[in-house]
């Protein structure tokens, strides 16, 4: 907040406090003292707008590795430039503080009366940097994307920006609280992600007009349909663990079968048809090969093939089988048409164990030491197993 309390508002007897011009040189800010670090390092709290910072006023040390100077890590230009594209359509708030640091041991004089002083030179682009950066470096550079960028500059200037600020710590001192924020803090698990990113999509259509900008619907799409076979699939009932489950009777996390869909999702024929019909599709599918491999399903535990593995292979092969029986006129909704399809192919499979004995069929799928299917758990091994796969599906057909 700045100091600063029109002419109009005096007059009457009344006052409040509003945003000043970009850039003026000196800028005070209402800043909080907070309570000492352990180190007996001041800070400070407030918002300040990113004029304030940039350009030209803030150095964010980043780790050399050959002088060993400095800690952050540098930039990545994919999440600036989606911040700040989300931030220029008013998708999203900066709530959370920045930690920035003033190094000058003379900087608590920079504090009067509950300010802090911003000093420009005449010339904004040569203003002495005075700013350390410790956490926020994103958040800036998105800002500052925004100023240069942006034909409303004075906006993204005045877009006022929480931080808090130590007075005077050494680059050391700015390490210790860079190593603290960014390795205590926990990231979000992904089946919690998607969960939520569903029901953000679901209360604010906003959400989900950027995830199609970003193609990232499908996730959306996903999470869904995986919430749907798990409560109408008998195949998938009390299978699939969602956020906060405990493990249970469930052989595969809501993570790994969202991931499992996104071809499917890329498939032109999946992906226009309505959300039952999807879940329809592959509740069919699932059923298909319960018809013949009935032990696999009757003791999940004992099989990869409703695990990570054989959902994320059976599901890239889908969408080609999809095909083969849309071009013999089967119903894609019928578990009979895929247990024509699978039938073979899959009794057909066949690789070593870990004991390098050659198992076949149902017992391809057996967890190891026993099957052979746990050898293609790798990005390369699964490639392998699906083009395994796809070579022994019958040709489609066309009249």
């Amino acid at each position: 907040m700045f100091n600063i309390i029109s002419n109009e508002l005096e007059a009457t007897g009344m006052s409040e406090v509003v945003s000043p011009p970009p850039f003026s040189a000196p800028m005070r800010i209402e800043v909080t003292k907070g309570p000492k670090l352990r180190s007996g390092i001041p800070i400070i709290s407030g918002f300040m707008p990113a004029g304030a910072l940039i350009p030209g006023n803030y150095i964010i040390p980043h780790h050399d590795p050959r002088t060993k100077n400095g800690y952050q890590r540098l930039p990545q230009d994919a999440r600036i430039n989606e911040l700040a594209l989300d931030l220029k359509k008013n998708r999203v708030d900066l709530p959370t503080a920045i930690l920035i640091n003033i190094r000058d041991r003379a900087a608590k004089e920079s504090i009067q009366n509950g300010f802090l002083d911003v000093k420009f030179s005449d010339e904004l682009m040569n203003t002495v940097a005075k700013f350390y950066v410790v956490d926020g470096q994103h958040r800036i550079l998105a800002l500052e994307k925004l100023i240069f960028e942006e034909e409303n500059k004075d906006k993204w200037r005045s877009y006022m920006l929480p931080f808090v600020c130590m007075l005077g710590a050494t680059e050391e001192q700015e390490m210790d609280q860079f190593y603290i924020v960014n390795s205590k803090a926990k990231s979000v698990r992904t089946d919690l992600a998607y969960e939520l990113l569903k029901q953000r999509a679901e209360n604010d259509p906003s959400v989900l007009s950027a995830l199609i900008e970003k193609g990232k619907d499908w996730q959306v799409t996903a999470q869904e349909i995986s919430e749907e076979l798990a409560a109408r699939s008998p195949v998938w009932r009390d299978r699939i663990r969602f956020a906060a489950m405990e493990k249970d009777k469930t052989t595969l996390s809501s993570t790994s079968m969202v991931s499992s869909l996104k071809p499917l999702l890329s498939s032109p024929f999946f992906k226009m048809l309505s959300r039952d019909k999807q879940v329809e599709l592959l509740d069919a599918f699932w059923r298909g090969l319960r018809n013949f491999m009935m032990d696999a399903f009757d003791n999940p535990e004992k099989y990869t093939i409703q695990k990570g593995l054989g959902v994320v292979v059976l599901h890239m092969i889908l969408v080609q089988v999809i095909e083969v029986v849309r071009s013999n006129g089967w119903s894609v909704t019928e578990a009979e048409s895929y247990e024509k399809v699978m039938r073979e192919p899959l009794s057909r499979l066949q690789g070593d164990n870990a004991s390098g004995d050659v198992v076949l069929g149902i017992d391809f799928w057996k967890t190891a030491p026993e099957g052979a299917a746990g050898t293609h758990s790798s990005s390369a091994g699964r490639r392998v197993l699906i083009a395994k796969l796809q070579s022994q599906l019958p040709r489609l057909s066309i009249s």
